[in-house]
């Protein structure tokens, strides 16, 4: 993991300005959204948010990690099949789904009190069909670490959406949530070709589809889609019990929060999607001594990027939250401090699944997160009844320290990784930083004024 290797430099650039893109976008939208909406439609539309995104992520986690594990670890000529089998799966996953959305839908609008939201749902049911052939593609792309097409499609999916809120909040034009979906409909669609194009060669079905490929991609991807449930559960139970049990104006407040730490959390995701093709190839011809390098160094490395942010954020949430939202969610300033707390521990913990599920024991990794999840789900619970609104930033916290103590003790166990190396390699990457960037840039430009 050198920064000479053109595989880091290429894939990390792409996929940092993909996170950064994204975040940035989805924020752009978000800001201009909690302007446009009153404090109730917004949160209508956290809840909604928060439901679809579990549907997706239940949709993909089935295939995405044994897809990309198997493409990149097997010669080309099993690829078809491969290919095939993920297809397929994907295809009965989104069928369900949609069954799910239709027949949830009248029973959550009723949950939250929020009758608008029925409609939306079953509109929804055309992005379900669109977003199973991107997810593929993307897939299929990241197998063959290559990462353009995923670049492109993602930052058209979320650059259309923010440019049309930020052109109705310049333009004072209404917008309704039904609306938005109609706008999050057309940039999938373009999301779609762009990342159809730079795969296309790599697309090759086969009519017979194979049991063994099947067998094996839902053996492993069972423990990477409980993972991948029970993780976006963690995420999103929060938000979505205040809606319930307080009110939605209350999950607005709380995911405003949520999205400013999400700013800070773009390198941890880009190193994420990097890791994990290369650690199963690592793991092939390095052994595990290999992964427990790129697990310490890569999570060093993000926490180093991370800090100064952190502390930004908390020595001036207060100025943060005004300019961002405004002076009508100064009640979330407080649910910052403790968000901030745990963005910590999220490379640790997004770092753990990548790893565990690379060298194919996915389902350590789906036992964690489950503990995790119901513990921040009974947390929730009693907490939000407790505190209020603080109480699901509370409970969040808790339950992100437990799963980080059992995720540390597996890995110490399994791979030797030591936290305290993790931190060596944060404090060395200033210096690195330094030496390796500053340094010579700096001399460069006193050669060029010198001349």
């Amino acid at each position: 993991m050198t920064l000479k290797n053109p595989y880091w430099l290429r894939s990390g650039f792409l996929n940092v300005i993909q996170n950064f893109s994204g975040v940035i976008f989805g924020f752009g939208s978000f800001f201009f959204l909690v302007r446009i909406l009153d404090k109730h439609s917004f949160g209508a539309w956290t809840l909604f948010m928060s439901t679809i995104t579990i549907f997706e992520v239940i949709r993909t986690g089935l295939i995405q990690s044994a897809l990309i594990k198997y493409i990149a670890a097997s010669d080309a000529d099993e690829h078809p099949g491969i290919i095939s089998a993920s297809a397929v799966i994907s295809a009965c996953l989104t069928c369900a789904c949609i069954l799910a959305n239709t027949l949830l839908a009248p029973v959550l609008a009723s949950l939250w009190e929020t009758p608008e939201l029925v409609f939306l749902f079953y509109i929804y049911n055309i992005a379900f069909l669109l977003t199973g052939i991107l997810n593929l593609l993307n897939c299929i792309e990241q197998a063959h670490l290559k990462f353009r097409g995923t670049f492109l499609s993602a930052t058209v999916r979320s650059g259309l959406f923010f440019f049309v809120t930020t052109g109705c909040f310049l333009f004072k034009v209404p917008v309704t949530l039904l609306q938005l979906v109609y706008i999050q409909i057309a940039g999938i669609t373009l999301a779609c070709f762009l990342a159809w194009i730079p795969v296309r060669e790599h697309i090759t079905f086969v009519f017979s589809i194979s049991r063994d490929w099947l067998g094996k991609l839902l053996k492993f991807g069972k423990y990477a889609f409980g993972t991948s449930v029970s993780s976006i559960l963690s995420g999103t139970i929060d938000q979505m019990m205040l809606g319930a049990m307080l009110s939605p104006a209350a999950s607005g407040a709380f995911n405003i929060a949520v999205r400013i730490t999400n700013l800070i959390d773009i390198p941890t995701n880009a190193m994420a999607t990097i890791v994990f093709p290369q650690s199963a190839k690592r793991m092939e011809t390095d052994g595990e001594g290999a992964i427990k390098y790129l697990f310490e160094k890569s999570v060093g490395t993000v926490l180093a990027i991370l800090l100064p942010g952190l502390l930004f954020l908390y020595l001036f949430s207060d100025l943060v939250i005004y300019l961002i939202a405004g002076e009508k969610y100064s009640d979330t300033i407080p649910l910052l401090h403790v968000t901030l707390l745990y963005c910590l521990l999220i490379p640790y913990g997004r770092q753990f699944g990548t790893v565990i599920s690379s060298i194919g024991k996915p389902k350590i990794s789906f036992q964690i997160v489950l503990i995790t999840a119901i513990t921040n789900l009974v947390l929730n619970y009693f907490f939000i009844r407790t505190f209020g609104l603080m109480g699901a930033a509370y409970a969040t916290l808790a339950s992100n320290i437990i799963g980080f103590i059992l995720a540390q003790r597996i890995l110490s166990r399994d791979l030797k990784v030591s936290v305290r190396q993790t931190l060596v390699y944060m404090y060395t990457f200033y210096p690195e930083f330094y030496s390796r960037y500053v340094v010579p840039v700096t001399r460069k430009l006193i050669q060029q004024t010198s001349k």
